[in-house]
Formats: C-alpha cells, structure tokens, sequence
C-alpha cells in the first residue's frame, strides 16, 4: 500500500461529481459539468461500456452523451431504467434506453432539443481547472461516437427538491430498497419523500438546521438515517425523529463537536440474511495544521448501538460506498486518495495516496458479474475529470483437503516425537 499510479479508465471534457453501475445493462454512467457560467465547460451525462480485459484489468469506451445543457448532474440515483440526477435544486428523472441504432436515431429526433435551463452552484478552487485540462487531454472527442451510439434518453418529470432561496442544491437522492420511494435532500435541510414514479410527495419535513450530506433508508423503508452539517445523524420512521445517534459516546477523548457526520451507508452481513449494518464517516469540523484522524463507525442497523469505531487516516474523507454483499467499504477523500476497507473490521485492504489530482466526488463498487477475478473492484470519480478503476485480485488461498491434509500429519508427527522422547507414551 502507498503512493501509486492508477491509469485512467476514462477522462471527461468536464468535472465529474457521480457514477453509478447498471447492474442490468452494465452500463457505467458518469455526470457533471461546469455548471451555468460560460467557461466552455459542458455539462453532460457520459455512458460508458465497460469491458474486461483479461481476468484483472478494464477498458471502458463512451458510447453515449446526453447533453444537459446549462445545468451541472451533480448526484444521481439509479432505478431500472431511470436515472435520478440532482440538477441544481431540482430532481429530473430520466428515462434510458439500451437498443439498436435505429431506434436510437428515432429516439434522438423525437428527444430535439430538449434543453434544461437553470443555475447551478459551482464547485469552488479547482473544479473549472480540471474541467479545461480534461477538455484539451481528450482532444475534445467523447462525444464522436455517438452517431453509432445505441443509447437513448429521454425526460420523465422534474420536481423542485430544495428551495433554499439564495442557492438551491439538491445534494443527495436515493431510491429507497424496494424501489417506491424517492428520496432527497439539499441545502434548506428538508428532507422530501416522493412516491416513485408518481413522484407524489409524500413527506416534506425539516431534518436538519442548514445542508443535508446524506442519506440512506434500511431494507423494507422502516427506518432512514440523514446526517447533516449540524453534527447530528438522525434515525427517523417516516418523518418522525426516532433518535439521534452518538459516536462519540465512546470515545471519552473526543468532545461532541469535535466532529461531524459526513455520510452514512446501509450494508448487507455477508452469510448472515437477517442482520443488517450501518456505516457513518465522522470527519473534524475544523482543520487543524497537524490534522485529526477521520473515523469509520459501525452500527447494528437494527438497534442503531455502535458495534465498533476505527480511525481511517487524517486525510479529510469525502465520499463513502458500500459494495452489494456488504463486504468492503469504499473511502474516497478531499486530496484525491483513495481506499477500501473490510467491513467486518474496518481494516484498510488497499489505498492509493493522491490517486486522483483533486476531491474525490463519487465512488461505485462494480457487481459481482462484471468485477472479473477480482475480491472486488470500485470506480471512482473526481473533480480532476478522471475515472479510475480499483482492484484488489483474489487473494491466494489453499484448498481444504491440502489444509486438513497438512494438519494430519502434523497430528502424527506430533505423536511420534512424543513416543520418541517419552517411551510408553501411547
């Protein structure tokens, strides 16, 4: 482990801010932008196939771009066919389409020019640098395929899911487990509920005292857990606060406000069906020249008591995944590192110093049929314009019998140096 050098699997013309796997299609889907200001840095959302080179390696070709206009994608939740993307302080839902080159061309020329208008909150210090030097490495050619591109997108509804009144920004959207809920949350603190696909709100309640960071709902929509900039991580049923959660508690050296939640993520227990898992990043509230650790806790998803709390490096955490089975934890951070954790003991399994120029801003672990002979595998994406891939391969292990061959005759020399030294031992 250390500072090393990842290739790029891809590079967009524009900062990136989401990805997210298909598990259908296999499509990876990437966005973001520039946002409003005329700098020339579009925004877009970009379909990329991915492909398997070897048993450990990927390549990945854009076979799509679907323009957005003025308006940045700066979070996005996938649904079977429809992306959720927060845009400004708005929800659009999109509808995409995998099919054959004809019906690909009908769907563009029924699509025209359907512009989306809007000012989005830009991403200060680095984020329009990145956006030029991806533009000018790419030689500006991601979107000369798509005249054979096989991908269509059209727009399904929008729906405004923050109104702060100075800068609306919808920070975080996800689709609850069983897929009939919509979730967001942004700037003003609301939390809102939509019925899905209606898109029928169904709760609209204040959460926190200024930005919402995240979000997630457990397995049959009977809790969700939001954390906000207020250092507090809620647990609510339906829009009733069922109780705060507090790390700290177990940590006598750590004051409450030392710190505050910055995400948090619901997982499976690999091989245990019923119990479930959730996972909370705590970050410092404030920078310090000889910086702080961060801290992973684990939760019981069921009671919400800590099970378990471990530091993950000084390194100011930025973006958390959890991978479908509920083994590893992604980990991306401000300065461009990234790693993964084994869940179960919250031990660092892989990391790369500074492996992007710059924030990370989304992470994706790829599903077990497309990760290859890889333990796993996990995108991420930055402001820098890259998307990476990271692999841990298959850790080499001995069969069984070999195992249970060796330990016999253990056992039996064992036995005879026994008799050896001590005659009349057996």
């Amino acid at each position: 482990m250390g500072k090393r050098r990842v290739p790029d699997l891809y590079r967009a013309p524009f900062p990136l801010y989401t990805i997210k796997v298909d598990p259908k299609t296999g499509l990876v889907i990437t966005a973001g932008g520039g946002g409003a200001s005329k700098t020339g840095i579009k925004n877009a959302v970009h379909f990329l196939d991915l492909q398997l080179v070897g048993e450990h390696s990927y390549s990945a070709t854009l076979v799509h771009s679907h323009d957005t206009d003025t308006r940045a994608t700066m979070n996005m939740a996938l649904c079977d066919g429809v992306m959720a993307v927060g845009q400004d302080g708005t929800c659009c839902l999109l509808n995409f389409k995998k099919g054959s080159e004809k019906e690909e061309g009908r769907a563009a020329a029924k699509e025209g020019n359907n512009v989306q208008k809007g000012n989005t909150r830009r991403r200060a210090g680095k984020g329009d640098r990145g956006g030029q030097d991806g533009a000018a490495a790419s030689g500006d050619k991601p979107d000369t395929k798509d005249e054979t591109a096989q991908i269509s997108v059209s727009g399904l509804a929008e729906v405004q899911s923050d109104l702060n009144p100075q800068d609306p920004l919808q920070k975080v959207v996800r689709f609850s487990p069983d897929l009939s809920l919509l979730l967001t949350g942004g700037t003003d603190g609301h939390i809102r509920v939509w019925e899905f696909p209606s898109l029928k709100k169904k709760f609209d309640f204040k959460a926190h005292e200024g930005e919402v960071e995240d979000l997630d709902m457990s397995p049959g929509n009977k809790h969700l857990v939001t954390v906000g900039r207020d250092f507090t991580c809620s647990v609510w049923s339906g829009n009733q606060l069922a109780m705060g959660l507090r790390w700290f508690e177990t940590m006598p050296h750590i004051a409450e406000k030392m710190y505050r939640y910055m995400a948090c993520r619901f997982g499976k227990v690999e091989d245990q069906k019923d119990a479930l898992r959730l996972y909370t990043v705590q970050i410092p509230h404030k920078r310090d020249r000889k910086p702080p650790q961060c801290f992973i806790t684990k939760w019981d998803g069921w009671s919400f008591l800590p099970m378990l709390t471990a530091p993950c490096g000084s390194e100011v955490i930025s973006s958390l995944a959890v991978s479908d089975s509920g083994t590893f934890l992604g980990l991306g951070t401000v300065t461009g590192s990234v790693a993964i954790y084994i869940s179960f003991s919250l031990q660092k399994l892989y990391y790369v110093q500074e492996s992007h120029g710059i924030v990370v801003t989304d992470l994706a672990f790829l599903p077990e049929n497309i990760r290859g002979n890889n333990e796993t595998a996990m995108l991420s994406v930055a402001v820098d314009s890259r998307c990476q891939v990271h692999t841990v391969a298959n850790r080499s292990s001995f069969p069984v019998w070999l195992v249970l061959f060796l330990c016999g005759i253990m056992v039996v020399g064992v036995i005879l140096l026994l008799q050896n030294l001590f005659p009349g031992f057996i």
